[in-house]
């Protein structure tokens, strides 16, 4: 293939990837302004042209209409939720990556390998295996039903994240780098901290992330642990549906929920650079 069908071929593709991508946020973003006759009548694209648009929707998820709910307090204590938890995950997932990169650990048959992989074994088991541990737990230290209880949960849900991304990171970094600011004075704190950390700055962009996507998106604890004094935001989401589902609300919400990961994702794009190495060995 030359030059030229490849570019028109690559386009192609990038321009169907594209479609297929944005489609659902456009049909989304076209329901929430639908009532229920806009909704039944068949599919419609065109704001008065194909259906007269409403409001309706995003009054009912903001509080100001005669149905739904408000999501704005959801909204703010899935914000709490996901960032404290993501914060500490990632805190103490670079520390415990860290350790696993440069040091070799020795228990019986375990080494390093194992102990990543038990890590990240944490996510593999269904969510479902955790739930009454969790439950009992947090009612003990009476943390039920509590945004500082979930942020418990989360941290032990998102940590095995940020070891498994993070160790990765710290394995390409020479270890040479450790040693040249050692021999410049630095002790090993100061190293990790004023050498090591910067050079592993797209790692921990990518872990974050992780962190945050899976903090937001995540309903089944945020469903099991918490009942009328806390409530994120995907909760809140499937308690608009009812006999009749409110369609133009439920895409009014979705729309709200997936915004910030859109921000997030724009925003820390620009760190997404595993070629920053280049130089950092004397």
């Amino acid at each position: 293939m030359n030059s030229s069908g490849y570019k028109i071929f690559k386009f192609v593709f990038l321009a169907f990837w594209a479609s297929f991508v944005v489609a659902p946020f456009l049909w989304a973003l076209t329901t929430s302004f639908k009532t229920i006759n806009g909704v039944t009548s068949g599919a419609t694209y065109i704001p008065w042209v194909d259906y007269e648009p409403s409001l309706d929707g995003w009054r009912n998820v903001l509080g100001t209409g005669s149905q739904g709910i408000n999501v704005i307090e959801p909204f703010i204590s899935s914000a709490y939720v996901t960032i404290g938890a993501s914060a500490l995950s990632l805190v103490l997932g670079t520390f415990v990556a860290y350790g696993l990169s440069r040091f070799k650990y020795r228990a019986g048959f375990i080494r390093n390998g194992d102990i990543t992989f038990f890590f990240i074994s944490q996510r593999i088991m269904p969510p479902v295996v955790l739930s009454i541990p969790f439950f009992l737990m947090l009612q003990q230290l009476g943390l039920l039903d509590s945004i500082f209880g979930l942020i418990l949960v989360y941290i032990a849900l998102l940590m095995p994240i940020a070891v498994w991304v993070m160790v990765d990171f710290f394995n390409n970094i020479p270890k040479e780098i450790d040693e040249m600011a050692m021999l410049d004075g630095c002790s090993p704190l100061q190293t990790f901290l004023r050498v090591i950390l910067p050079n592993a700055k797209p790692g921990l962009v990518v872990a974050g992330l992780f962190c945050v996507i899976f903090g937001w998106n995540d309903f089944f604890f945020a469903f099991t642990l918490t009942f009328t004094e806390t409530q994120l935001l995907p909760v809140a989401i499937v308690s608009l549906n009812s006999s009749a589902t409110p369609w133009w609300s439920l895409s009014a919400s979705a729309l709200i929920s997936i915004a910030p990961l859109i921000f997030v994702a724009v925003l820390v794009e620009k760190y997404l650079d595993r070629g920053n190495l280049a130089g950092a060995v004397k």
